[in-house]
């Protein structure tokens, strides 16, 4: 039989740990955005005199809290930006990733029970500052929400676990640029003057 590596175990960890933080981060803040554009509570106010019967009012996630949805768009900048740092700069992204689904995580789960969005919005449909709801009901949004904002915690903490083996955009590309030097440098030909004239454009010296 033969033994694979021992190696190969750690790489395909962190590549499983990468497409999980990935698809964690990206369908976490879509989450938190869609849950932040639907009705998270919902009652009825008197009009006073305006007519008879109760007005209902609703209240949409954003209209509680603007915080999550503003968290996850810290969220999905920082998952982005994990591959363009290295180092010690990979690892602050990826605690800002982190902290900012924990952030999301709170504003949801205390803006399941908030009332004054609902109160603003009767004030609103009345013509007053606020005005009193009454028969207040809560959708299940704002914890769905929350779920959204635990996949960026779990994206931000695998990244802080494995983002040191992931690979890094900017490091790719200054490989590039550093070969497509070296290449330009290789290509001067002392016989042609037009080659050397550039070389010595480049700051280049052509008689190396």
């Amino acid at each position: 039989m033969t033994r694979e590596p021992a190696s190969s175990s750690p790489a395909r960890a962190s590549r499983r740990a990468l497409g999980a933080a990935l698809l964690s981060g990206a369908a976490g803040a879509t989450v938190v955005l869609i849950a932040a554009g639907q009705t998270w509570a919902e009652g009825e106010t008197s009009q006073n005199g305006l007519g008879a019967g109760e007005l209902h009012v609703t209240a949409s996630g954003s209209a509680v809290s603007g915080l999550p949805s503003a968290l996850a768009l810290v969220g999905l900048a920082s998952l982005v930006a994990v591959f363009a740092v290295r180092r010690t700069g990979r690892v602050v992204v990826a605690s800002v990733l982190a902290l900012s689904g924990a952030g999301a995580i709170g504003a949801a789960l205390v803006g399941a029970s908030d009332t004054t969005a609902l109160e603003r919005s009767a004030g609103d449909a009345l013509g007053l500052t606020e005005a009193a709801v009454t028969g207040v009901s809560h959708s299940g949004w704002p914890w769905i929400s929350a779920v959204g904002g635990l996949l960026l915690l779990i994206a931000g903490l695998l990244a802080l676990s494995y983002g040191r083996q992931w690979p890094a955009m900017s490091g790719r590309y200054e490989r590039t640029e550093r070969g497509d030097r070296r290449g330009r440098r290789g290509a001067v030909d002392p016989d042609r003057p037009e080659d050397l004239w550039k070389a010595l454009d480049r700051g280049e010296d052509p008689t190396t």
